[in-house]
């Protein structure tokens, strides 16, 4: 009897429909010069809408001097990388980008790669097979790149509860101060908009001999003197051993990053497949990072914007009764607590209200907790402003979502 491989691939398919978890890809363009305005093109014709789940933080994918540096490139260096760095050499405007990265976290070398999620899990993964006995400790809600890192390691793992510093201790004192270990963990976690005790957790990485691995991607460009992220802010970059980063939020572009001592670097470079058999950015990719990099460290009125909008939007959110969750960070998430509740305020609002919110449901956050994950930047108007919450409050009374979220008893979430 032969395998009915469409079988097991459509029941498969079948249960994220039933659960209401199925992913729908929203046909959009986005459009030069009017962000965050963009193309919906999931109908019969296209029409404008208005985008409020971009990651693209401080709409810099469309600042003036970041496209002309792109299409410098493009004119000077052509379109394609040309192959990996190994075979096809390191292009010129990498090399400046990564000194630029450096610089931007006070480190001694910094290493792109394609991605972001690419950063994180050929970095650890790496460096748990070069350090001997490595145990790594890894907040229970890290990101999926860094949990892929942790499995690609090989090495024993522990997972601790989110921000629990008592907790944390407990596993390195139980590790002891021979034994190699790595603690990883978020500045800024993206669903719940929170930030790590970065401090504590330095203290308890000196107290017990470990290394600690600062993932910032939602916090670089945004925070900081010179945007640095988190750590910047706090004054303690030289305190973590490896900073990561993205060139694809607040920077506006595309790959990631890592920065850190000259020789931990080297060895990555030298070891991680991820990053020795994949194509590097192209010239004009890291182009276009460079310049936004550059234009972020020099100019913070971006920054400055940016917190003000978001304060704003939450300031209204909460006067208009609706469940938003409490953060300290740009990140606004507006709670619905059920995974067929959250798509359909989503359609609601593209179809009904010509706002763009993707809903974010189970696996990227637990069970009875999903919600729209909002992200205003520093060109959304208050008009914009005015618009989202007046939607919202439609869309919460025709579809009866409640406007008091109860937060559902905290499971330990598996990496």
């Amino acid at each position: 009897m032969s395998v009915d491989y469409d079988k097991y691939i459509d029941q498969a398919l079948g249960s994220l429909h039933t659960e209401g978890r199925y992913r729908v890809f929203t046909d959009l363009a986005r459009r030069a010069g009017r962000f965050p305005r963009a193309w919906d093109h999931s109908g019969e014709s296209p029409r404008e809408i208005t985008v409020w789940c971009s990651n693209d933080y401080l709409g810099m994918g469309q600042n003036p001097k970041v496209l002309d540096a792109m299409k410098g490139a493009i004119d000077t260096m052509g379109a394609g990388a040309g192959g990996t760095r190994n075979i096809s050499g390191t292009h010129h405007v990498i090399v400046e980008l990564e000194k630029e990265l450096a610089d931007l976290h006070d480190k001694e070398a910094a290493l792109v790669f394609t991605s972001g999620y690419i950063s994180n899990e050929a970095t650890i993964s790496t460096l748990g097979k070069l350090l001997p006995d490595c145990l790594i400790l890894s907040d229970e809600l890290n990101h999926a790149s860094m949990i892929e890192g942790v499995r690609q390691s090989g090495c024993s793992k522990r997972i601790w509860r989110h921000n629990d510093l008592e907790h944390l201790e407990s596993l390195l004192r139980e590790a002891g101060d021979e034994r190699a270990k790595l603690i990883i963990f978020e500045s800024v976690y993206s669903m719940d908009g929170d930030i790590a005790p970065i401090k504590e957790i330095c203290d308890l990485a000196e107290k017990y001999n470990a290394l600690t691995y600062l993932d910032e991607v939602h916090a670089v460009g945004m925070y900081g003197p010179r945007g640095g992220g988190i750590a910047d802010h706090e004054g303690l970059m030289s305190r973590i051993d490896i900073i990561e980063g993205t060139l694809a939020k607040a920077f506006g572009i595309m790959g990631g990053y890592i920065t850190a001592k000259a020789n931990l670097v080297d060895a990555i470079r030298s070891f991680a497949s991820g990053f020795i058999f994949t194509t590097s950015l192209p010239p004009a990719i890291a182009a276009g990072a460079l310049s936004s990099v550059q234009h972020l460290k020099a100019d913070k009125t971006l920054r400055v914007a940016h917190q003000e909008r978001a304060a704003t939007l939450k300031a209204r959110l909460r006067a208009a009764n609706l469940p938003v969750l409490p953060t300290d960070t740009h990140i606004v998430p507006l709670m619905v607590g059920d995974p067929v509740l959250c798509k359909a305020a989503s359609d609601r609002l593209l179809q009904t209200h010509h706002i763009y919110i993707q809903p974010i449901n189970y696996p990227t956050v637990p069970r009875g907790t999903e919600r729209l994950r909002i992200t205003p930047t520093p060109l959304h108007t208050d008009a914009m402003i005015d618009e989202l919450v007046a939607a919202v409050t439609e869309v919460w009374g025709a579809l009866g979502i409640s406007h008091e979220y109860i937060e559902p008893p905290a499971a330990a979430v598996a990496q």
